[in-house]
C-alpha cells in the first residue's frame, strides 16, 4: 500500500489557535487529494493576536499541539510535512491599531517555535476575508460529499445534479457568508473561482471585519455606554435582571473596531448593570447594523452587494455554540427559536447561574449573541421565514470539525506534488533504469540509421 501524506494547518483566530492533523492517499483525484481529519488540539491561551505585546509567547503556545502531531506522524514522513499557520480575522485587525508594525512580531515567534520540529514549515500568512469565508464553503460541501464521492464502482467521482451548501461562519472577529447564487455576481470582489475535482465552482462570498461575537459585543456596550456618557452607570438590555460588572474605559475601547468617543473622558471605571429587556436589546441590536442599501439594488448591510439567498446552508463556529446552548440546532422554526431567545433573556441572573452553573464565565452573554445572530441572518443576511428552514445548525460532519482548514489543505492538495511516479507504482529501480536504457538506445539506432540513409 502507498504510504498517505500528511499536512498540518494552524488556524490562528481571534480568540484562540488550533492545530488540525491531516491525511491524504499519494494518489489524488482529479489533481485534488482526499483528505482527512486525524486529530484536532487546541492550543492555551488566547489567540496570536493577544500575544503583540509578548510575541515569544505565541510561538511558545504551540508547542504542546506540534508534540502531539510528532507523535502521531510517522518519523520518516515528518520532514516532508507540509505546515502552514493561517491567521485570520484577530490578525487582520491589528493592522488596523495603531501600533501598525506589532502584527508581524507574532509570526517571527511563531517561525522560530514551529522551526524546532522536523516538519516543512511552509509559512504564515493572514488570510483575507474572503479567503476564509471560500475554504468553509469547500469543507462544508466536501465532507458532505457535494464536491466528490466513492461510488459504487469502487472510484471517487462528481455526484451528478449535486446540490452544494452554502457556508456561514460566525469567529470573534469576523463573519462570512459564501454560496453558490445561480445568479451573474455583480460585484466582482465578492466573487472568487474554485476548480476542485476537475469542477468550477463560482461563488459569492464577503466578509464583514468587526461583525463577530466579541467584537460586536464590545461594540454594543460601547454604544450604550456613548448613549449616557455623562455617567458612570450602564444599563444593558442584554444582560440578565440582578447580573452586575466593573469595566474600565480602556478596556472597553481598547479595539479598532470600538470607535471611542469624539470628545473622550479620563479613564474611568463603568458600572455594567443588566436589566433583562429582550425588545430594547434586539434595538440596540440593530443600530449596529447599516440596513439600507443605498445604490445596490440588492445587498446584505452596510451597503455590501449580495444576491439573495439560494440553497440550503451549514451555520458553523460561533453560530453553533450559541445555539447548541440554547437546545436550537434541531431544526426548530423561526418562531419558536424566537420564543425560545425571548424566555431565556427574561430571566434572572440568580435563576440563570442556578441552571446552569458551569457556563458562569459567559452565561451573561449568551442572551446578546443569540439576538445577535437573529438579527445578523434576518436583517444581515436576509434569511427569511420561509428562508429559515435552510439553515442546519452544525459543529461537524463526517465527524470532522467545520471550518476553513479543510478547504484550505483540499486546495493546497491542488499544489502539492503527487509521490514520484516509481513510488507510487512500486517498480524496482533496476526495470526503470533498463527500461530507460532501452529506450535511449532506441532514440540513437533511430538516429544512426537516419545518419547513414541521408549520407547515401
Amino acid at each position: 500500500p502507498f504510504c498517505p501524506q500528511y499536512g498540518l494547518v494552524f488556524d490562528a483566530g481571534s480568540t484562540h489557535t488550533a492545530l488540525y492533523i491531516y491525511r491524504w492517499p499519494a494518489d489524488k483525484e482529479n489533481g485534488t487529494g482526499i483528505v482527512s481529519q486525524v486529530e484536532a488540539c487546541t492550543a492555551a491561551g488566547p489567540g496570536i493576536s493577544s500575544y503583540a505585546d509578548d510575541p515569544a509567547g505565541a510561538g511558545a503556545s504551540l508547542k504542546p499541539c506540534l508534540d502531539k502531531a510528532m507523535e502521531i506522524i510517522p518519523a520518516e514522513q515528518q520532514r516532508e510535512t507540509p505546515t502552514y499557520l493561517g491567521a485570520t480575522a484577530g490578525m487582520r485587525l491589528l493592522r488596523y491599531s495603531t501600533a501598525q508594525s506589532r502584527h508581524l512580531h507574532p509570526f517571527h515567534h511563531v517561525a522560530k517555535a514551529i522551526g524546532e520540529y522536523p516538519v516543512e514549515f511552509r509559512g504564515a500568512q493572514v488570510l483575507t476575508g474572503n479567503e476564509e469565508g471560500s475554504f468553509g464553503w469547500i469543507s462544508v460541501n466536501f465532507l458532505l460529499e457535494t464536491l466528490v464521492k466513492y461510488s459504487f464502482a469502487e472510484k471517487w467521482e462528481h455526484p451528478q445534479d449535486a446540490e452544494v451548501l452554502g457556508a456561514l461562519d460566525l469567529g470573534g472577529a469576523s463573519t462570512q457568508i459564501t454560496f453558490q447564487p445561480g445568479v451573474t455576481i455583480e460585484d466582482k470582489n465578492t466573487s472568487v473561482f474554485f476548480r476542485l475535482y476537475g469542477t468550477n465552482y463560482s461563488l459569492y462570498t464577503h466578509s464583514y471585519l468587526c461583525y463577530g461575537q466579541t467584537q460586536a459585543l464590545n461594540r454594543l456596550l460601547a454604544a450604550l455606554h456613548q448613549a449616557s456618557p455623562s455617567t458612570a452607570q450602564i444599563s444593558h438590555p442584554c444582560y440578565p435582571r440582578g447580573y452586575q460588572e466593573n469595566i474600565t474605559t480602556a478596556e472597553l475601547y481598547d479595539s479598532p473596531c470600538v470607535r471611542a468617543p469624539s470628545t473622550p473622558s479620563a479613564a474611568q471605571l463603568l458600572r455594567v448593570t443588566g436589566t433583562g429587556e429582550p425588545a430594547a436589546c434586539s434595538a440596540a441590536v440593530q443600530q449596529l447594523f447599516n440596513l439600507s442599501c443605498g445604490p445596490n439594488s440588492t445587498c446584505g448591510f452596510n451597503g455590501v452587494y449580495q444576491p439573495p439567498v439560494r440553497g440550503q446552508f451549514f451555520a458553523f463556529a460561533g453560530f453553533y455554540y450559541t445555539f447548541h446552548f440554547l437546545n436550537l440546532t434541531s431544526q426548530q422554526s423561526l418562531k419558536d427559536v424566537n420564543s425560545t431567545v425571548q424566555a431565556f433573556c427574561k430571566k434572572d441572573w440568580a435563576e440563570l447561574v442556578e441552571t446552569f452553573p458551569q457556563q458562569k464565565g459567559y452565561l451573561h452573554k449568551y442572551c446578546s449573541m443569540a439576538i445577535y445572530i437573529l438579527t445578523l441572518l434576518l436583517d444581515g443576511y436576509k434569511f427569511s421565514e420561509h428562508t429559515w428552514s435552510s439553515i442546519h445548525f452544525r459543529q461537524q460532519a463526517a465527524n470532522t470539525d467545520i471550518g476553513w482548514t479543510l478547504g484550505f489543505m483540499l486546495n493546497l492538495t491542488n499544489m502539492i506534488p503527487m509521490e514520484a511516479l516509481g513510488h507510487v507504482k512500486g517498480h524496482q529501480p533496476s526495470l526503470w533504469a533498463g527500461a530507460v536504457s532501452c529506450i535511449v538506445l532506441a532514440i540513437v539506432a533511430g538516429l544512426v540509421a537516419g545518419f547513414l540513409q541521408c549520407f547515401c
